[in-house]
Order: structure tokens, then sequence, then C-alpha cells
């Protein structure tokens, strides 16, 4: 084994520990060792010899995937020539020298909208040699790569892919191959297309990195690349394919939060002596009673009250915490939810039959009290609905959790409301999804509101939700 296949591992075991997927020496050496019995040639094979050994939850999976492309990226010294080669490492006919400028190559001579109906016919016939070409160019002529400039690429990515409109040519494929059909097949095809797609993206996104690597050295481009784990991805910032693998991350964990909060209530009711079973147990004691048994405690669980706000991107944190809220709801005497924006709806009906937020968004779309006149978040009027209409079934086993930014657009907090739903419920706690450093800026008001709380947290990522969720019931 070559030094310098150690020295990429031994960089991206310290990558995974900066990231916080925990490695220990001793993986780091089965990872070594692994290495010994894998043909290095074959980088798929690396890569899942690595993981196996490296990663023990799955969740980290597509976090190892990124960092694991950086230190055995396959295509620097392509990245550097600006070649493009086939399988068997020789030009291919009609693409050489595709990114290598104007008059490079057949594919260089193409306007942006000619070269977006190749990437669709590509894509369609599934053709990894010219998706690739296609990529190169794209970074190319687009991207604008800075040399020596320190970031991620995800600006430069953004601008190769704005060229040649993707969710366009992901329109026409899925006609194209009959993902638009409503039978099993035709979503099947869909999904197909999707899967295309977004390997492209992700063929261009390494593209854009193999030459940050060759510009700026690995472990610099590793400094700079965010590769969050799904427990750290900001609410607000997720995109699609973040927004997957937090939905992921969080089955498992209602289950786990589930068996806590059981095991926690219980171990703090203190338990009522059991006589009968403990003279049983006396009698193996000549009638002392020696060993106390004491009957298993059955605490009163508590009612939970949701008030999600509902607009804009604060949508995407509400559609979490309330997936986890309704995953535990069973450790709950009673959960009732509303929704609101400038209005106020319960929708816990809703959300009994719906999978996700943005059903249940669709249908209070189309004509509730959830939105009343403007549309935009109006805290103080919602508050004050909720006092008026369901103030008197608030009581000392109530738990109210608020979910939103307290951006009220300006208008009038009305923060007495909440201050009289405090005063009967048991508890009341506010969960911010944005940093705390942006609270009571701009239209911000949390502090207004917050007087009147138990409690006031940022939860702006799984991590958090899970540790506010663990003290939930202390």
């Amino acid at each position: 084994m070559t030094g310098g296949l150690l020295g990429a591992l031994a960089g991206l075991v310290a990558q995974l520990r900066n990231v916080g997927i925990p490695v220990s020496p001793t993986e780091h050496i089965d990872a070594a060792a692994a290495l010994r019995h894998t043909p290095v040639a074959d980088r798929a094979a690396v890569k899942v010899a690595l993981a196996a050994t490296l990663v023990k939850n799955a969740e980290h999976l597509r976090t190892f995937s990124t960092i694991f492309d950086l230190y055995f990226a396959d295509r620097q010294r392509d990245a550097v020539d600006g070649d493009t080669t086939d399988q068997a490492g020789g030009p291919v006919d009609g693409l050489a020298g595709a990114g290598a400028g104007p008059g490079g190559g057949v594919l260089a001579q193409l306007t942006d909208q000619e070269l977006s109906e190749l990437l669709r016919q590509a894509l369609r016939d599934n053709d990894s040699t010219l998706l690739r070409a296609i990529a190169g160019l794209l970074v190319d002529r687009h991207a604008g790569i800075e040399p020596g400039r320190r970031v991620a690429g995800t600006y430069y990515l953004y601008r190769a892919l704005q060229a040649v409109n993707l969710p366009a040519v992901l329109g026409k494929l899925r006609e194209e191959l009959g993902g638009a059909q409503p039978s099993v097949a035709g979503r099947i095809r869909g999904l197909d297309a999707d899967a295309r797609v977004e390997a492209f993206r992700a063929e261009v996104e390494q593209e854009i990195r193999a030459r940050l690597v060759a510009d700026r050295g690995v472990d610099d481009v590793a400094r700079t690349l965010r590769t969050p784990l799904p427990e750290d991805i900001d609410f607000l910032n997720a995109t699609r394919a973040d927004t997957a693998a937090i939905r992921e991350v969080l089955k498992p964990l209602a289950r786990k939060l589930a068996t806590r909060l059981a095991r926690k209530r219980r171990a703090h009711r203190s338990a009522p002596l059991d006589f009968r079973q403990t003279m049983r147990r006396a009698m193996s004691t000549g009638g002392t009673p020696v060993d106390l048994a004491y009957r298993r405690p059955h605490p009163s669980r508590p009612e939970l009250v949701v008030l999600a706000d509902i607009s804009g991107s604060v949508a995407t944190f509400a559609s979490f915490t309330l997936q986890l809220v309704y995953a535990l709801r069973s450790e709950f005497a009673r959960v009732r939810t509303f929704a609101f924006v400038d209005g106020l709806e319960e929708v816990t009906s809703l959300l009994e039959k719906a999978d996700d937020l943005l059903e249940v968004t669709r249908a209070l779309n189309r004509g509730t009290s959830a939105v009343w006149i403007y549309g935009r978040s109006d805290y103080g009027h919602a508050l004050t609905v909720f006092r008026r209409r369901y103030l008197d079934q608030v009581h000392r086993r109530t738990t109210v959790l608020v979910l939103g930014d307290a951006r009220s657009n300006f208008l009038s907090p009305r923060d007495e409301s909440l201050a009289a739903v405090a005063e009967r419920a048991r508890a009341v706690y506010w969960l911010n999804p944005e940093r705390r450093e942006l609270w009571n800026e701009g239209d911000s008001i949390i502090d207004r509101y917050g007087r009147h709380c138990t409690g006031v947290y940022e939860c702006r990522n799984v991590r958090q939700l899970r540790a506010f969720v663990e003290n939930l019931d202390g």
C-alpha cells in the first residue's frame, strides 16, 4: 500500500472527525487493513470498504460520501488538463478538448440552449461519457472559478447549472420517459428521471470540487466544504436532498425519544409500597421485610397543545417538529395542533390523516381561517384568536408549544394573549428556528413573547430539537 493512499485515508479520517462522525483509532486501523484486501484501482470498491469500516450510522453515509470524493477523487488530472477520456483512458471522438475553451471541441461550439437539449438526450440515453463531458464544459463556461479563493463551491455549482435550466430539463425528461403518468409504472419512471438528473448535478459538483482540489489542495478544500451531518443541517436552509435526509433521521429518533420520555416520567414519580408483594418476599427471610417491593408508577401524562406558524420558510421547521411530536403522541394524554399565518385553524384531524405538513398546507390554502387577510405572519392576531376560542380548554396539565420565528411584520404583538395562556397552562415553550444572534432584529419580537414563556429555545436543527424533547417532560 502506497504512502499516498495512507495519507489520503488519514486526511479522510481527520475530516470525518471534524464534522462529528466518530472514528476510533481501531476503526482507522481496520480501514487501512481493509484497503490491503481491496483493489485500489477500483474506486467504488475502496469506497464500500472504507464505509464499512468507518461509518456506523446509515444517516452519516451521505456526509461520508462527500468527504470521500475529496480525498479519493479520481479526476484531479482531468480537472487540470481539461481533457475528456473514455473508460479505457483514451480521448472520446468528437469531444476531445471540450473543456479546454472556445474551439476546443464539438461541445464547445454549442450554444447553451443546444447544450441543454443535448443534456436531455444524454440523460435519456444514460450516456455517462457524454454527461461527464457536458459537466466539464458547463464548469468551464459558466462556473467562473476564481483561483485561490477559499470557498466551498456552492455558488459555482449554482452558476454552472443555471445555464442549462435543470428543472426544465427534468420536466422534459419526465415527460419523455413517461414519468408524468399516474400509474405505478409512470411514478417509477418519474423517480428514475429524478435520479438521473440528481446524478448529473452530483457530476457537476464533483467536477467543481476536483478543480478546487487541484487549485488549493484537498485539506484546504475540506476545511471550507460544508458537510454537516443530517442532525446538524439548519431547517431554514435545507435543500430537497437535506429534507429527505432529515426525515430519515427523525424516524428512529422518535422511537428512542418515546422510550426515554416514558422511562423518565416513571422515574420522576415516587412509587407506593406494594405491601402484599413485600410480605411474600419476607417469607424467605423469616418474615422480616428486607426486600421492599414497590408498585410500578403510572404517572398522569400531560396534554400538549402546539401552535405552529406555517408561513414561508419556517414551514419546513414546523413540518419536522410536528412530525416528531406526532410520532411521540402516545406519551401525551392528548395532542392538539393549531396552524396559523395571520389567522388560526385547528389541524389536529388533518395531521392524523396526512403524511406531512405540505398536505395540510394545501388543505388550508383551499380556504380556512389559518389565512385571514394578509397571508403574512401575524402572531398577535393568531394568539388573540386562540385565547378567545380555546383558553378555557387550557389547564394545569397542558403544555403549550409555539413554533415560529416571532417575526410579526411590524404588526401589533398582543402579547397579553400569550400571557393569559401562560397563566392557565402547566408550561409554555417557544421554539425559534433562527440563530439566536438574529433574535430581536428587524421585525423579530421574540423577547416580547419570551417574558411570558417557561422557556425560549433556539431550534435550528434535529440535534437541538432532540435536546429539547428529551427535557420536555422534566
